[in-house]
């Protein structure tokens, strides 16, 4: 569709423009430009989350997506949010509740081994932001819906849980408990 063909074109830019910030902050610190370096963490926030948030999204994805998942995750889903119904319920609200543009994720905090539901402005990514390891991210920047859905933000979340690729957000889950 369109609408998925211009979020990869919004990936590709974050992509190159995270590769031009690299060989900023290597000539900075070449440079030994301390004051270069500084001013280049917006960039690299920016154009590394918004990399770091794509590669987990496309990947969350998948048209045979959607039901529910299994094993598990989904006994981890059931023991902190009660149920399946309810987790949806919650990451739903979050995520459409973000002020501007940002992410909903559901991530796990690996120290506690306890799934947790997040929010993240901009392309902020969730692990460096919160320390949370990152499992299911709904991007709701409004490109990565308004072709589709025009501004209605709700309608979208609504309807990515039928695309969701379970076994992908699954097997991040397994990995991060290892």
């Amino acid at each position: 569709s369109s609408g998925i063909n211009a979020e990869y074109g919004h990936h590709a830019t974050y992509v190159n423009n995270l590769n031009a910030t690299a060989e900023k902050i290597q000539g900075a610190v070449a440079a030994g430009d301390s004051s270069a370096l500084i001013g280049l963490h917006g960039a690299l926030k920016f154009n590394g989350g918004g990399h770091i948030n794509h590669s987990i999204f496309w990947e969350n994805l998948s048209p045979n997506g959607g039901g529910l998942p299994s094993g598990d995750l989904l006994a981890a889903i059931n023991a902190e949010f009660g149920s399946f119904d309810d987790f949806v319920a919650k990451m739903s609200a979050a995520t459409v509740g973000i002020q501007g543009s940002g992410w909903g994720w559901l991530g796990l905090d690996a120290s506690k081994k306890r799934l947790a539901i997040a929010t993240c402005a901009n392309q902020d990514p969730l692990h460096a932001t919160t320390g949370l390891v990152p499992l299911l991210g709904i991007d709701v920047w409004e490109h990565a819906y308004y072709l589709q859905y025009k501004n209605v933000r709700p309608e979208y979340v609504k309807a990515i849980w039928d695309v969701v690729n379970w076994k992908d957000v699954a097997a991040r889950y397994a990995s991060a408990l290892s």
